[in-house]
């Protein structure tokens, strides 16, 4: 009777748990697998079932299991698979102390591990062995915490002994972006030769003055001068001594120990030449690492932004680092230049030409980023007055193409030569062209769109080589005020005026099959923007729709086809023109 209850039962039970509301149901234990390792922790301390015996410098001994070890560790892996270990009950682990290896064990058993500052330099090299990452993780965490200037180079010492990559870049980080504090430690001083040499040729160093690193190389020589001083040309040849201010120079050279020293002479030597060069021309492109300023923090590359308030003729630049968001105040020039050419030479030396106060103009200004109290400062003058202009650099020199004089538009172009420090016609465009465009890319520049007795579509191309302007396949339609941007060896054509109306529409010239194609629409219309390309992205500055002034960066990514708007703080301010310049010393703060 029972059993005949029993089996209704389950056939009751069973049509019951077919409904739909009983659906199959996956369960998990999210305890268990810690129970788990708790249970085989505590068979290991009362060496119940342990098949492995390992036995240390100290001839002490930490038992365990072969088959929870392998499954902990690489290490262990390997040695209890492939080697003749995996026959033994009793082996032998050499350079690991006993206290370490009993905690790493019983971190593969639980899952935890008490990292001390007593016990963090033997246990993350112990950890590494083992190759247990999250316990090197955590040994790099906790000595993160620990890291300051006084004892970053001890510890980057450490991480470069036990190849800790991640603890290596961390101080490495420290040591570039604190210098100035580094240099006080005692260990600074201890530093062997060639740690310092490394250190003081690194690019990204952040010194404000170079002063600073030439002071450090003296005071680490004369710390131990007799054993020290053999190395003074060695590191010399890192301290970039033409970037010292005249003053400061003047000091170097009085420098006894350089005076000593003949093949230091060769360095003061170009640190003067390149001085009197700088005041003879305002500027000299480096020849040398010496000559070339140090670049640090963030990103390496910034845009240098020109503005215009219409409450004032000045116009106002300011730094923009796309990385951050950021914005910060650089030199005004007095003038408005909305009607110039911009261009910039090794990323360093920002020209404007032409163009003053709406009018025609020969006039040039130069700004070197890099210099410790940057100015614009007056250059050669064109030949020929010009506005609405394009410039492009080729070669280190700087071509000025077409626009307007004071009577009728241009089909001329002159280039500025930078070694002779002069300005030269060289063959002209096929056709006048104001508010053109310009890019340069393979050795060639290119002169694109424009206006003359109406819109333009065309493009021509101007090879120094040949002194020679050779037309190439039309843009789609026509854009008067383009902006053009090179990126990755293609040509950009942005915006600009049709005869109608303003263009939100884009265009990129392939060299390899010599046409254009269309791109994505940005979101506004844009007439005379700037463009610049940096880090795989086309930045479209600024510009007039046809109703207003614009104050936005629209920002292209070749490789989705999209565009992404970034707003700008300074509402009702016209950005009419952008540069791509290396970062300038964080040191001034430029006033309006």
């Amino acid at each position: 009777m029972d059993g005949l209850q029993t089996s209704s039962f389950e056939s009751d039970l069973k049509q019951v748990l077919t409904s739909k509301e009983c659906e199959h149901t996956n369960f998990r234990n999210n305890s268990h697998s810690v129970r788990i390792l708790e249970n085989l922790q505590s068979l290991r301390k009362n060496e119940v079932l342990c098949d492995i015996s390992i036995q240390t410098d100290d001839d002490k001994i930490v038992i365990g299991h072969k088959n929870v070890l392998i499954a902990g560790s690489p290490y262990f892996r390997a040695m209890f698979s492939d080697f003749d270990e995996s026959y033994k009950d009793l082996v032998n682990i050499r350079e690991l102390d006993s206290s370490i290896l009993q905690l790493l064990v019983d971190y593969i058993y639980t899952g935890e591990i008490m990292v001390s500052k007593e016990n963090v330099q033997v246990l993350l090299p112990a950890a590494n062995v083992l190759q247990l990452d999250f316990v090197i993780d955590a040994c790099v965490e906790f000595i993160q915490k620990q890291l300051v200037p006084s004892n970053c180079l001890r510890i980057k010492a450490f991480a470069d002994l036990h190849n800790c990559t991640e603890l290596l870049s961390i101080s490495e980080a420290l040591i570039k972006n604190q210098f100035l504090e580094v240099v006080k430690s005692d260990e600074f001083l201890s530093l062997s030769s060639e740690a310092l040499m490394k250190l003081i040729s690194c690019n990204d160093l952040a010194v404000p003055f170079e002063e600073k690193v030439f002071e450090c190389v003296i005071k680490w020589v004369k710390h131990d001068l007799d054993r020290r001083k053999d190395f003074l040309h060695e590191l010399m040849e890192h301290v970039r001594l033409p970037l010292l201010r005249p003053d400061i120079l003047d000091n170097v050279v009085e420098e006894p120990l350089l005076n000593n020293s003949p093949k230091c002479n060769k360095f003061i030597i170009e640190a003067l030449r390149f001085n009197l060069q700088k005041l003879v021309c305002h500027f000299s492109i480096p020849k040398s690492i010496r000559c070339k300023p140090r670049q640090f923090g963030g990103s390496q590359k910034v845009i240098l932004m020109f503005n215009q308030s219409y409450t004032s003729p000045k116009c106002y630049t300011e730094w923009y680092d796309p990385a951050t968001k950021l914005h910060e105040n650089a030199p005004g020039i007095n003038d408005c230049r909305e009607t110039a050419g911009f261009g910039v030479i090794s990323d360093q030396f920002v020209f404007v030409v032409g163009g003053v106060n709406g009018k025609s103009s020969k006039s040039v200004s130069m700004l070197d980023v890099s210099s410790q109290s940057p100015s614009w400062v007056p250059m050669v003058d064109m030949l020929v007055s010009r506005r609405r202009l394009g410039v492009g650099i080729l070669n280190d020199c700087i071509y000025a193409v077409g626009g307007l004089d004071d009577t009728c538009l241009l089909n001329s172009v002159e280039v500025f030569d930078v070694s002779i420090q002069k300005w030269q016609m060289v063959s002209s465009m096929s056709i006048e062209r104001s508010n053109c465009g310009v890019g340069v890319f393979n050795n060639h520049l290119y002169a694109v769109g424009g206006f003359s007795s109406k819109n333009l579509k065309s493009v021509e191309y101007y090879d120094p080589s040949l002194d020679k302007w050779t037309p190439v396949a039309e843009m789609s339609v026509s854009r008067q005020g383009v902006g053009v941007g090179v990126l990755d060896g293609l040509m950009y054509a942005i915006g600009g005026f049709n005869g109608r109306v303003c263009l939100k529409s884009g265009e990129v010239y392939r060299p390899n099959d010599g046409v254009w194609s269309a791109v994505a629409d940005m979101e506004i219309c844009r007439f005379r923007p700037g463009v610049v390309a940096l880090d795989g992205l086309l930045y479209v500055i600024g510009g007039e729709t046809d109703k207003s002034i614009v104050d936005t960066v629209e920002i292209y990514d070749p490789l989705t086809n999209t565009w992404t708007m970034e707003t700008l703080s300074r509402h009702g301010v016209h950005i009419y023109g952008g540069v791509v310049i290396d970062r300038p010393p964080p040191i001034n703060q430029y006033t309006e």
